[in-house]
Formats: C-alpha cells, structure tokens, sequence
C-alpha cells in the first residue's frame, strides 16, 4: 500500500529560484513545508558531458495524491531546467501529529 504521505526532492539553480517553487507550492497548498537546503555541488550526466554545477535542494513535505496531478506541473510550470529533478519518496512512518498537519493544511485535505 503507498504512502499518504511523501517527501519531494527538487533541485534548482539558486535560492532564488527555490523560494519561488516553495512559495508557490506551500501558497497553492500542494505542500505544506518546504526546506531549502544551502548550495551543494552537483555531478551529473547531461548531454553526454559531466556537468558540475551548484545547486541548492528542496525538501518538500506532501500528501501522495497531489505529486503527479498538480505538484509536478505546478513545479514545471516555472522551474527553468528543461529536465528538473522532482522526486517523491515515500515516508514508511513519522510523528502522527505532524504527518495530520500536513494533511490538514494541504489542497484537499482534512481541516
């Protein structure tokens, strides 16, 4: 059985462009937490080069239901990498009160 709750991992260029993202999803409640992360250095496959390149992370703390419909566009929508990095991993367990906050203070959830 999936999780009703998930963490998004989302990468970006700068804290700037984070606080965007997060702004914009905890506002439309598709999150209810995002942390952004302090600039970490990224290797990866790109184009058939290693790149190197700063990034900053977000931690995004959801419900499972709103990742693919509206969270994943919402996050496309206005990150400028052509291939962003938003991956949901599921949480097996946590504090029951804050994992009920976050389904309150989510789109569609409990109030």
């Amino acid at each position: 059985m999936a999780s009703s709750y998930v963490i998004v991992l989302i990468t970006a260029p700068s804290r700037v462009i984070a606080r965007t993202i997060a702004n914009q999803l905890v506002e439309n409640g598709l999150a209810a937490c995002v942390n952004i992360l302090p600039p970490m250095e990224s290797i990866y496959a790109w184009e058939g080069k290693i790149q190197r390149e700063e990034e900053v992370l977000l931690i995004v703390k959801t419900r499972a239901e709103l990742v693919e419909k509206e969270l994943i566009p919402a996050v496309k929508a206005v990150h400028p990498y052509e291939v962003p990095e938003i991956i949901a991993l599921p949480v097996q367990a946590g504090s029951k009160s804050y994992l009920d906050w976050i389904g309150e203070v989510t789109k569609g959830g409990s109030t």
